[in-house]
């Protein structure tokens, strides 16, 4: 019977453990990484604000007159130029008939004179005619042109009258209020109905006023619609601030593509650039720990291609915006951040690149 070596027992033992050391190098996490490097630092402020009209008109009528026309109902949908209401207007267009027959004879008027003068004239100034009654005639004829003037003015007014009789939209919009009905008597000045103008529509928000000397037109707004963030266009700052909310107007104007009415609630996000740089990590490299400890892991190349060793670091972190945090302190710039995978990682443990990722 032959002997065995002692020892015998490893060489066997090392060709069933070599697999696994394979398989074990096979199966490092995957992770995904980024470089640590210096950006701006930007600011964000959560607005709330108001949807409001451009235009909203409380229409009255500058001239007195019984209610006996009314073409719309609160919410009907008009265009410029449509009748709202009229008034009872048949006096008005009685003065003004009486005022069209007064230009007629006085155009008459002046036809006579100017024939009168002429008849004069032909005949000739101190032969068969005296001069005075010459020059009276040509006093006629002046008399006459100044009168039909005076009628014509008198016949413009009364239909100057007419046309305040109807009340019609000065712009597109829908009709909000409506205050009288027909057979009410209304007197100038009167508030008749509301109109408001639903196209344009101006987003106004109440920023802090510590944040007026940043907006500048690298600042951008965001609003907050249908589950969506979309940019919207500032179009003016309002420097009148409010003594007691410490706050100043911006206006925005809402994107075609927004479906907006007067009077709704708007929420925003105000980016602005602070003018300092910083280092930045993104969002989903931060760790948050219970007794808030704010953590990184912080992945190490090693003389492996794409093979990363992994060590946790403290930081402090500063403001968020646009899916990165600002690190005010734990980090010099140029390291790499885990940034996925990195939720069950532990210091020392060796990771490689996730498929498609570069170093």
């Amino acid at each position: 019977m032959r002997r065995l070596l002692p020892g015998w027992w490893i060489v066997p033992l090392l060709l069933l453990c070599s697999p696994i050391v394979s398989v074990s190098a096979d199966n490092r996490p995957e992770v995904r990484i980024e470089r640590v490097t210096e950006t701006d630092i930007i600011v964000e402020v959560l607005l709330n604000g108001t949807a409001n009209p451009m235009r909203s008109s409380r229409l009255s009528t500058s001239v007195a007159g019984l209610l006996d026309r009314v073409s719309v109902e609160p919410g009907n949908h008009v265009a410029a130029g449509d009748l709202l209401i009229g008034l009872d207007d048949e006096q008005a267009e009685l003065e003004l008939e009486q005022a069209d027959a007064a230009l007629d004879a006085g155009r008459v008027d002046l036809a006579e004179a100017r024939r009168r003068l002429a008849e004069a004239q032909s005949v000739g100034a101190g032969r068969n005619i005296a001069a005075t009654e010459v020059s009276a005639r040509e006093s006629a004829v002046a008399s006459a042109q100044a009168q039909l003037k005076r009628l014509q003015a008198e016949r413009n007014r009364h239909e100057v009258a007419l046309r305040r009789h109807s009340i019609k939209a000065p712009f597109a919009g829908v009709v909000s209020q409506r205050m009288s009905d027909l057979g009410e008597w209304v007197a100038p000045g009167d508030e008749l109905l509301r109109l408001v103008d639903t196209q344009n529509i101006r987003l106004d928000f109440q920023v802090p006023q510590v944040h007026y000397a940043r907006i500048n037109e690298g600042s951008v707004l965001q609003l907050h619609h249908a589950g969506e963030r979309i940019e919207a266009t500032i179009d003016t700052l309002v420097p009148v601030t409010d003594s007691g909310a410490r706050t100043f107007l911006l206006r925005a104007v809402a994107p075609e593509d927004v479906d907006v009415l007067p009077g709704m609630a708007m929420q925003a996000t105000l980016r602005m650039t602070t003018g300092e740089q910083g280092f930045t990590v993104p969002r989903d490299a931060i760790n948050r720990y219970p007794e808030g400890r704010v953590t990184v892991w912080l992945a190490e190349p090693t003389d492996q291609s794409g093979v990363f060793v992994v060590s946790e670091k403290r930081i402090r972190p500063g403001t968020g915006f646009a899916g990165q945090v600002e690190v005010l302190s734990g980090l010099q710039g140029g390291e790499h951040v885990v940034t996925r995978g990195n939720e069950s990682l532990s210091e020392g443990l060796e990771v490689q690149l996730a498929t498609g990722e570069d170093n």
